[in-house]
């Protein structure tokens, strides 16, 4: 029996429950709405957008202008002042009022971030419950780490769309229960259906959110230069990531700026294959569109035969297909590693990053297949790409240097731990990095020499969240670092000096 869409997962059927839930989203012919000024208002200028899944149609996106943009700053700059006077209790109430509105609304936002942005039906869930979970660690736990600090006004957030809601709204969240109003733009290639859905339910809740919809490069003087702004929330790539502190050079205002590295697994005098295989499996959760992914693997040249084998054996038991379809409508949704990337520009750039690593002379040694049987008859695969791994790559090859944000792996071998380390450390800077060795003080010290935030020793290390620090170093980050109370730090003042990772010094003085 052909596969059909699971009737749980139709997209107009969940679109009718968003409606239910959250009408004020929609305008009277049912067009998605900004939100700016405390209200549901301006569809811009609508922009056609299709879900990755299989290219249809899911409404247009309701892109605003530099000007409109800059009426919800200035709303919002004018909230800011207001709530700074709102008591910790009644933020705490507030917050709390909105996590538990939006538990109801867990499954449907999950299923929503299947069409807006591919992840399968697991991984989308995982997403928003960690973010509830996590910001109601910050109202259990908030009075600890606030103590007598107080809101810096403003923030703006600027994040890429792969975790819209465990580190996007995550992010809004505490930084209101902080006492800040803040601002957030929704990421253009997806998630701002489920992102108005969370925003319009914290804005009921007496929050002061504000969701703006637009180009980047257009609402940057608004979202980030502008003076309104006291904070700047980023997640995203280098190039971005680089102008933006190029113009924040010139003002003086906090900012967080996550930017990719090339995340590397080093492998040392190692036996534990097993345990290798499960973390290759689990490596490739959302088809590595991750900022924590290891898409480099530096492997010890007498250890290629196990390491080879164990990658095959791993990467081609991983599924790979449509994450909606099923064989009978009360059947459970498939248990997939991954659907498409996040849209077929990006596949296209995949393509277009292998084929440039073959002609410069890396050797391809995994070339997975998609399967017929995990999609529909003639649906657009556009966007899936089954995992590709390549060994030897030149240092001309662009991949070398670069994160390629989706399923494609590169394996270096060296004959020298100088060497492991130094090819661990070519992107000058990375969020996470691992070591494995059967020898664990060995692994120990050399993880001292990686250049990352976080070294796990024998085992994946990942953004964390509640009370885990995190940042990155050299050009994967920018400013303060977040998790637990440093992310409390970062966006309020006091007296002590805001650990980060910055330009000229360690660490950035509080205002007078």
């Amino acid at each position: 029996m052909p596969k059909i869409i699971s009737p749980q997962v139709e997209f107009s059927f969940l679109l009718q429950q968003m409606k239910a839930a959250t009408p004020e989203v929609f305008s009277a012919d049912g067009k998605f709405l900004n939100l700016l000024e405390g209200r549901w208002q301006e569809p811009g200028t609508p922009r056609e957008f299709s879900s990755p899944i299989d290219g249809s149609p899911l409404g247009p996106l309701p892109m605003l202008n530099r000007d409109t943009v800059l009426r919800g700053v200035y709303a919002a700059k004018k909230e800011a002042a207001d709530w700074a006077n709102v008591d910790l209790d009644e933020r705490k109430r507030r917050v709390q009022d909105c996590l538990d509105q939006l538990r109801p609304q867990v499954d449907l936002i999950g299923k929503l971030l299947m069409w807006e942005i591919g992840k399968t039906y697991k991984l989308g869930f995982t997403d928003i419950d960690r973010a509830i979970e996590g910001v109601q660690w910050y109202v259990d736990n908030i009075e600890s780490m606030l103590g007598s600090r107080k809101p810096l006004g403003l923030v703006s957030n600027i994040a890429s769309w792969n975790y819209p809601m465990s580190v996007l709204l995550h992010a809004v969240l505490v930084q209101a229960l902080c006492g800040n109003a803040v601002i957030a733009k929704t990421p253009t290639d997806g998630g701002f259906i489920s992102l108005s859905l969370a925003f319009a339910i914290a804005r009921r809740c007496g929050l002061p959110v504000t969701l703006v919809s637009g180009p980047g490069g257009e609402l940057s003087d608004a979202l980030v230069k502008n003076d309104a702004i006291d904070c700047l929330s980023f997640v995203g790539g280098r190039y971005n990531g680089r102008n933006i502190a190029d113009a924040l050079a010139q003002h003086q205002k906090r900012y967080m700026l996550e930017m990719e590295g090339v995340n590397t697994y080093g492998i040392w005098d190692y036996s534990d294959w097993n345990a290798l295989g499960d973390q290759l499996k689990k490596g490739y959760d959302y088809g590595k569109q991750r900022c924590t992914a290891y898409v480099r693997f530096v492997v010890q040249r007498s250890l290629f035969p196990r390491f080879l084998e164990t990658y095959w054996e791993a990467i081609r038991s991983l599924k790979v297909g449509n994450p909606t379809l099923v064989d009978g409508p009360d059947d459970k949704l498939p248990d997939l590693a991954f659907g498409p990337v996040i849209n077929h520009h990006q596949a296209e750039d995949l393509d277009r990053l292998y084929a440039d690593a073959l002609k410069t002379g890396a050797t391809p040694i995994f070339e997975g297949q998609l399967d017929d049987s995990l999609f529909l008859p003639g649906q657009d695969r556009s966007a899936y790409r089954a995992p590709r791994a390549l060994v030897n790559l030149p240092r001309q090859s662009e991949l070398y240097f670069k994160e390629p944000f989706g399923p494609i792996d590169s394996i270096v071998l060296v004959d020298r731990v100088e060497e492991l380390v130094g090819e661990m450390n070519i992107s000058n800077g990375a969020l996470v990095a691992a070591v494995a060795s059967d020898d664990q003080k060995w692994a120990e010290r050399t993880a001292r020499e990686v250049r990352a935030f976080k070294v796990g020793i024998n085992k994946l290390r990942s953004r964390g969240d509640r009370e885990e620090v995190f940042g990155g170093l050299g050009e994967s980050w920018k400013g303060a670092f977040v998790g637990g109370k440093l992310l409390v730090e970062a966006v309020t003042e006091g007296t002590a000096p805001v650990l980060g990772n910055y330009e000229e010094a360690t660490l950035l003085p509080e205002k007078p």
